[in-house]
C-alpha cells in the first residue's frame, strides 16, 4: 500500500519532504508531481525501481528516461554540453522542457537509449519538486505518469494512490498540476531538434 503525502504546494512541510526522500532512498517507487505534470519517479540506480516503472507504463527498451535535476550543477555530471548548448538550454531553465543529450559514463547504460547512448534531463520549475531534489541531493529517474491506453496524464493525487496503490510505494500530492507533458528538444546531434511539442514554447528552437 503507498503511502500518501499531502504536501503545502507554496511551503513544502520539511518532515514529509524527508519522508518521501527516504522511500527513493529505500530503492522505492514514487508518484510526484511536476511543472507540467506527475512523473513516476526512483533513485538513479534503483534497478528494480526502473522496471517497476516500465511495467507500469508498459514502456520498451527504446524509451527515454528522464533524470530530473535540480540545477544545471547537478545536471553537468550526467550529460554533455557543449557552451552553445549549455546557453540555449540554460535561458529556457527551470521549466517545461526536456532535453535529450548524449550521456556521460556517471549514466547506467540501462538508463540510455540503447543504439544513441542520450538521455533525457530536465529542470523543473516546482517547489515541490524542488524541495524532494534538494532533500535527495541528487536527480530523480522519471517518466510522465501516463498509464498504458490512456490520452491523458492522471491529474489528481487521490486518484492516483486509488489506481497504484499496490504498484507505487508513495504518492506525493500538493495540488492539481496540469496535464500537459514537457516540450521535448533533441541537442544530441549539437543542433536543437522538436521532438513533441508540450508545456514549453518551441519557438525559440524553431
Amino acid at each position: 500500500m503507498a503511502r500518501y503525502y499531502d504536501v503545502h504546494p507554496d511551503n513544502p512541510q520539511p518532515r514529509s519532504i524527508g519522508k518521501v526522500a527516504d522511500v527513493v532512498r529505500g530503492d522505492g517507487v514514487i508518484a510526484y508531481p511536476t511543472d507540467s505534470c506527475f512523473a513516476l519517479g526512483c533513485g538513479l540506480d534503483n534497478k528494480s525501481g526502473v522496471d517497476r516503472i516500465r511495467s507500469i507504463r508498459k514502456l520498451d527498451e527504446r524509451h527515454h528516461f528522464t533524470l530530473v535535476c535540480r540545477n544545471f550543477a547537478q545536471l553537468g555530471q550526467f550529460v554533455i554540453v557543449d557552451n552553445a548548448v549549455f546557453r540555449a538550454i540554460k535561458a529556457c531553465t527551470p521549466g517545461g522542457y526536456t532535453f535529450i543529450l548524449p550521456a556521460t559514463k556517471e549514466v547506467p547504460r540501462r538508463l540510455m537509449h540503447p543504439k544513441r547512448k542520450t538521455v533525457g534531463i530536465r529542470i523543473p520549475d516546482h517547489v515541490t519538486a524542488q524541495a524532494l531534489l534538494a532533500e535527495l541531493g541528487g536527480p530523480l529517474l522519471s517518466s510522465t505518469l501516463l498509464l498504458p491506453d490512456e490520452e491523458e496524464p492522471l491529474t489528481q493525487g487521490w486518484e492516483i494512490k486509488d489506481r497504484l496503490d499496490h504498484v507505487v510505494d508513495a504518492v506525493v500530492d500538493s495540488g492539481d498540476c496540469g496535464t500537459e507533458p514537457t516540450t521535448v528538444i533533441d541537442f544530441s546531434s549539437g543542433e536543437p531538434a522538436s521532438v513533441r511539442r508540450g508545456s514549453g514554447d518551441t519557438a525559440r528552437y524553431e
